[in-house]
């Protein structure tokens, strides 16, 4: 048989598909998922999931004219493979290639570059109305997943929506599915929802519109007789969305195209604000993913399929931080029944689920609804007990105001561990945690810290479980080093010298700690003596380290793995500056006022003089500016 995929330059190619064209469509791009997760990690069951809908919508809306914004957008592989970009494909989440979420810089298709989850729908009530102060014909949709449904954002745009009362269509992506399953009282809602056979609050308008639509697969009586059948079946199905402002479809077959194509062209007719609620399967068409979607969420890439059943590459044994903060999480809610642990969506993300499993009463996943999450700690912290929030950096950017007045301002020990703290590299921008050195010590009330090694982690989540006021413990997604040496206890604001030096001193605030030891080491064989600085802490920051630091050195690195603009080697500079010390000598090594596209973790440490070679290249460079000599060996 011939393929059609690698044909496709253009969407509008669909329109002229018939069905059975469309569905072959839909099974090459399976089989191009397949082929992807044996090169690299990917998002994989979510586009497995979408790949009908994809086709449907693509076939019947014509989105350069028209509106599409995917939430959270990590199932956008079909889209890219449909408009333009198959031949490109498999340079997806490497270097210079595609990136794994929607890029308005690849195509006019990806209209928002999204990588958090529940503002789609904000953005295409604002596109709408955008439209119509403009007076442009066209019709704006939006995709969101269950799993990000309950988001407090969706809920403001719902209610907006109805005030405006625009046309404009939402496919509630309804999978059973966030990353792990869905959790809360919308998930129960969904779920009776589904049980429904078919309901719509306008029967007889949906009627007679559906009699006008062309069959494309499905005959009309079969759409009548759902009607028929929710009718019997009772009248209360989607009444909450009806209530809401919107008109409620559904629901109906994710993975039947005819039919979808036949409802997509039905709303469009309809004025005011729609609900369409679409049944996938997250890993539709791939039975190992379809059985374990969590784990193929992201899986490792695999070599071959025996049986059916992938075998992944092997993997580094090597613990990676994440683990590293979880066993010291499930250490501390055995030693004190007084902990808890929070998370928002991310128990897989975080490997919480061991703790999940040993302590269900002091667990508790929110869902997609990190402001509510720090909030909520909030409350449980008031009450005497002491919550670990454990969340994605990049996503406690979205409750910044709950973390300053519920947590900060009522002086609360909620303790938060951010995961993903630094650069998440092949996910790209959307998802790099490199911005919370600077918005966390902003606060009062709050201790800043990150781990220089995996033994700091431990230590340091004890520290704070101590203290009266909010911590945050930051680390990155990556195999974790072990820095043999004998261990300081975690003193407030105290830094660990781990070399001297007489000619500089590198300060490392994070991971790079074991990368800038590295290149002291080589520096040594090179004739200049640099020490190195365990900073531990962001805030308070070791004023007598900065001190005997400036004093004692020709010139002094500061390296994060974070944004320099607010971050530790601002915080270096500023505590400098307030002791009335020359700063001069200094230099910083960090991630510049830009965002940092995806490539792989050496490839984006490198780029930005963060690994070993760029740290001694950093140092060299600082030694010539101050006109240093390499000692000579007597």
């Amino acid at each position: 048989m011939t393929k059609i995929l690698p044909t496709i330059q253009s969407p509008m190619q669909l329109h002229q598909m018939n069905l059975a064209e469309l569905n072959q469509v839909a099974a090459e791009i399976r089989d191009t998922l397949c082929n992807l997760l044996s090169m690299r990690a990917a998002h994989f069951a979510s586009n497995l999931g979408v790949v009908e809908l994809t086709l449907a919508l693509h076939s019947t809306y014509d989105f350069l004219n028209d509106h599409l914004v995917w939430d959270t957008g990590h199932q956008i592989y079909p889209q890219k493979l449909i408009t333009g970009r198959f031949d490109e494909f498999h340079t997806i989440r490497t270097k210079g290639g595609l990136m794994g979420y929607p890029n308005p810089a690849e195509s006019d298709y990806d209209l928002f570059m999204t990588g958090h989850a529940g503002a789609s729908v904000s953005t295409v009530v604002g596109l709408r109305s955008g439209s119509d102060v403009l007076g442009e014909n066209n019709y704006s949709v939006a995709v969101i997943g269950d799993g990000a449904f309950p988001s407090g954002i969706v809920m403001e745009a719902i209610n907006n929506a109805a005030e405006l009362k625009s046309k404009m269509l939402v496919i509630l992506n309804d999978n059973e599915m966030s990353i792990c399953p869905r959790v809360g009282g919308m998930a129960s809602y969904l779920d009776r929802l589904r049980s429904t056979k078919f309901y719509t609050g306008v029967k007889n308008e949906v009627v007679s519109m559906l009699n006008k639509v062309p069959v494309l697969g499905d005959p009309t009586e079969r759409l009548l007789f759902q009607i028929k059948e929710g009718v019997k079946a009772g009248l209360h199905g989607g009444m909450m969305f009806e209530e809401l402002g919107f008109k409620y479809f559904g629901p109906i077959d994710g993975h039947d195209i005819g039919v979808m194509k036949k409802y997509l062209k039905m709303v469009r007719e309809i004025d005011g604000p729609v609900l369409l609620h679409v049944i996938t399967n997250k890993g539709h068409g791939f039975k190992p993913a379809a059985e374990d979607p969590v784990y193929f969420h992201t899986p490792a890439p695999f070599e071959t399929i025996e049986d059916g059943t992938p075998v992944p590459k092997l993997k580094s044994n090597a613990k990676a931080y994440t683990n590293h903060a979880r066993d010291a999480i499930a250490d501390q809610m055995r030693n004190n029944d007084r902990v808890t642990v929070i998370t928002a969506a991310m128990c897989q993300g975080n490997k919480l689920e061991p703790i999940r499993e040993e302590f269900p009463d002091r667990f508790f996943d929110v869902g997609i609804c990190e402001s509510h999450a720090v909030a909520f700690a909030g409350g449980q912290a008031k009450t005497g007990l002491r919550p670990i929030v454990d969340i994605y950096s990049t996503f406690l950017q979205r409750s910044f105001d709950q973390v300053f007045q519920e947590v900060c301002l009522q002086k609360l020990p909620v303790t938060f561990m951010l995961d993903r703290g630094g650069l998440t590299a092949d996910d790209g921008p959307t998802h790099h945690g490199t911005f919370d050195f600077g918005y966390m010590r902003l606060f009062p009330n709050m201790i800043v810290m990150a781990p220089g090694d995996a033994n700091d982690i431990g230590a340091m989540l004890d520290f704070s479980l101590s203290q009266d006021v909010a911590c945050s413990i930051r680390y990155p997604k990556t195999a974790a080093a072990e820095i043999p040496r004998e261990l300081k206890p975690i003193e407030l604001g105290k830094s660990e010298t781990l070399r001297s030096g007489t000619d500089g001193t590198i300060v490392v605030c994070g991971v790079a700690l074991a990368n800038a030891l590295e290149a002291a080491e080589i520096l040594q064989t090179e004739g200049l003596d640099v020490g190195v600085v365990n900073a531990r802490f962001v805030k308070p920051i070791d004023n007598e380290m900065i001190r005997q630091t400036l004093s004692n050195s020709k010139f002094v690195i500061t390296v994060e793995e974070a944004n320099l603009m607010g971050g530790f080697g601002s915080a270096f500079l500023e505590a400098a500056n307030d002791m009335g010390l020359n700063a001069s000598n200094v230099r910083r090594i960090g991630i510049p006022d830009e965002f940092v596209e995806h490539q792989s973790r050496a490839e984006v440490l490198a780029s930005l003089k963060l690994d070993t070679d760029g740290i001694a290249e950093t140092c060299r460079a600082a030694a010539k500016n101050v006109q240093l000599k390499p000692h000579v060996a007597s």
